[in-house]
């Protein structure tokens, strides 16, 4: 039984992971997904108390779960979406997971492509610079451009009304402004050879992490010796993790597991 820690990103709740959970439990495997710090435990209850996450950082989030990790007799994998992407990274880089996969990541300190289908995404939050000290969520409409796009709106906004939550704006305000920051929180050591494996994964048709960010994010690891591998998924948009899809995401990352050597499929 191998365990494996979820983490969520920016605007999705983290019960959003539970037919993961289900899935990996059928393969003989051990998962959780634990909440963002100040986040509720149902979707209801956070959205009525977004409050509670304004000002929650990147360096926070990475204590945060890097708590969670300790717990375990040894380092668990850590699979992360989104901002939980880059925290994956964060963990993995720290030599506190064994092995990470990062699905569309939030851009790391280093990756220089900024395409305007990502500007746009970010701007219900980035617009206002008083977000940064605040939680907000995304409209049905901004949900549909930077999550839903690949998607029907029919499937889009049903995905809107059950997992969309309030997030907090200071993680997207450090990883805008990482690569003007000397020691951005957004920063990886991605020059750590002793680490863990790590996945990234790539949609082609994401626009809140376009995949050319995707792909200049597996690029900074190029001078590590240790494994850094890529894939992407043809078509896919930011939901890639919540939608009909998601098995097809699931799948490729436990093949990847059992080839790494990271997990042994049942």
């Amino acid at each position: 039984m191998t365990n494996i820690v979820f983490i969520h990103g920016l605007w999705v709740a983290h019960s959003a992971w539970e037919p993961w959970i289900s899935y990996v439990a059928e393969q003989g495997h051990h998962a959780i997904a634990p909440a963002w710090p100040g986040e509720l435990p149902t979707v209801e209850d956070t959205r009525r108390e977004a409050a509670a996450q304004a000002g929650v950082g990147i360096d926070d989030l990475t204590a945060h779960y890097a708590r969670l990790l300790e717990q375990f007799d040894t380092p668990p994998v850590v699979i992360g979406h989104s901002f939980g992407g880059l925290i994956a990274q964060k963990l993995l880089g720290e030599n506190k997971a064994a092995a990470a996969v990062a699905i569309a990541p939030a851009p790391i300190k280093g990756v220089k492509p900024l395409p305007l289908p990502q500007l746009r995404s970010a701007l219900p939050v980035l617009g206002n610079p008083l977000n940064r000290g605040r939680a907000t969520g995304l409209s049905q409409g901004q949900w549909r451009y930077g999550f839903g796009n690949a998607l029907t709106a029919a499937e889009s906004d049903a995905l809107w009304e059950q997992w969309s939550i309030p997030s907090p704006g200071k993680p997207l305000f450090e990883a805008a402004t990482a690569n003007l920051v000397r020691r951005s929180p957004a920063g990886v050591a991605t020059g750590n050879a002793t680490r863990g494996p790590l996945l990234i994964i790539g949609g082609t048709a994401d626009h809140t992490v376009p995949l050319v960010a995707a792909k200049a994010a597996h690029a900074l690891y190029r001078d590590s010796g240790a494994v850094t591998d890529f894939h992407e998924f043809d078509g896919r948009g930011h939901s890639l993790t919540i939608d009909h899809g998601w098995r097809d995401v699931a799948d490729e990352t436990l093949a990847w597991m059992a080839r790494r050597g990271v997990v042994e499929v049942a």
